[in-house]
């Protein structure tokens, strides 16, 4: 005997999860999280017996439920599903699920419907992962039942997804110290970390800055990471580079391990793998390509593996960090940043252009520097489509009937 749990299959930017609804499932906790984990098929690095997709980027969940907090239209809890241990990391958010949570109310029927005769529904999400306020804009059309649903066809492309979609625009901009409570978690635009190597004896000094907005984000140049020649190589060489060193991507985690305890996120380095292994992210940034339309690039480690493309929430802080002089990514966009007086004083605003492994994205950004850097915006335009809708089925065994 099997347990039926109404389940849908969403694809939001370049992630895809699984999205469920809060009252459909145990409470949070330890039943829940084995449910979810059962959904899954986790651990398994290759899932086979439930819905993962054995990756990073399609190991994602989304739970829906009502309204905890003034404003919002519905709460949305993100968990990443790890498939080598037996774990759901409720650390952060994602960006990319994110842009399927308005589709997925919207069709649903999850929150009132728009006024008749509008083309889009601006739905406000609250994320209990970070407390914070986003919101989607949603285009509209009617379904095959006439009752509205979110349109899909359009002629919107991203980098890492095929073809083209109708635009779900996602505002982040209300989400300035998303985990840590500041923009800058250490009050510095740029600081020196003395980071452990291999060996444990010796340390080496790298600089860094550390940034919270969307997602907290460690960023590090990619002269101190590559060789020389890997430096300037475009980011899809990079990502390879990494892949195939795991030395490398060991030292990236002890970098981001001793990031996180500066941010305050975990107390000894050594834990972060195992207490945060979703937050924070890091990401490797250089000047853009010969050739790129970008103003810089960069390449971003996550869950201890590659992003394939570049993550929506870690785009936010990225942006921040380039238009704030004085930070790492600032010094890899400057130059191409044209028509922005970086170094005033004041308000910067600029629509960013990150070269990710798979392309190129942008995001509307504009941030007040001075003594307390502030987040003033943060906006960019992703896809969204649900691919499956029904039940999924777990064992009577995992959750007994009460």
């Amino acid at each position: 005997m099997q347990r039926a749990i109404r389940t849908c299959l969403m694809r939001g930017g370049t992630s895809k999860g699984v999205f469920l609804r809060a009252p459909d499932l145990p409470p949070p906790g330890p039943l829940r999280d084995a449910v979810v984990l059962r959904i899954f098929g986790s651990p398994d690095p290759r899932q086979i017996d439930g819905l993962g997709g054995a990756d990073t980027l399609t190991s994602k969940m989304a739970i829906i439920g009502p309204p905890s907090i003034p404003g919002a239209d519905l709460d949305y809890t993100f968990g990443q599903v790890s498939f080598v241990e037996p774990k759901v990391d409720y650390g952060g958010n994602c960006g990319n699920i994110s842009a399927a949570v308005g589709p997925f109310a919207v069709n649903q029927g999850l929150i009132p419907a728009a006024q008749a005769g509008s083309t889009s529904r601006v739905v406000c999400i609250h994320n209990t992962n970070t407390g914070a306020l986003l919101k989607a804009t949603v285009p509209l059309g009617d379904g095959p039942d006439g009752m509205q649903a979110a349109l899909v066809d359009g002629d919107v492309s991203i980098a890492g997804v095929p073809g083209a979609c109708a635009p779900v625009d996602l505002d982040f901009s209300a989400t300035q110290g998303s985990v840590t409570g500041k923009l800058l978690p250490s009050g510095q635009l740029c600081e020196t970390l003395r980071v452990p190597l291999e060996d444990g004896d010796k340390e080496e000094e790298l600089d860094v800055t550390l940034l919270d907005a969307g997602q907290p984000m460690v960023f590090l140049r990619a002269s101190q990471v590559f060789e020389p020649h890997l430096a300037a190589a475009p980011p899809s060489e990079q990502v390879q580079a990494l892949e195939k060193d795991i030395q490398l991507l060991r030292r990236v985690e002890r970098i981001r391990g001793v990031a996180a305890v500066k941010m305050g996120i975990v107390k000894r380095w050594q834990d972060a793998e195992r207490v945060s292994s979703y937050t924070p992210f890091v990401a490797v940034v250089s000047p853009p390509p010969t050739g790129s339309n970008a103003h810089f690039a960069a390449v971003c480690v996550f869950m201890q593996k590659v992003h394939k493309a570049y993550p929506v929430t870690g785009s936010v802080a990225t942006t921040a960090a380039a238009l704030l002089q004085g930070t790492v990514v600032h010094a890899a966009a400057a130059r191409h940043l044209e028509g922005d007086k970086l170094a005033s004083p004041g308000t910067c605003e600029a629509n960013v252009r990150i070269c990710h492994p798979s392309g190129v994205m942008e995001v509307q950004g504009a941030v007040r520097s001075g003594t307390e850097p502030s987040l003033l915006k943060a906006a960019m335009q992703r896809t969204a489509r649900c691919l499956m809708d029904g039940q999924a089925y777990i064992p009577w065994s995992v959750w007994p009937a009460e």
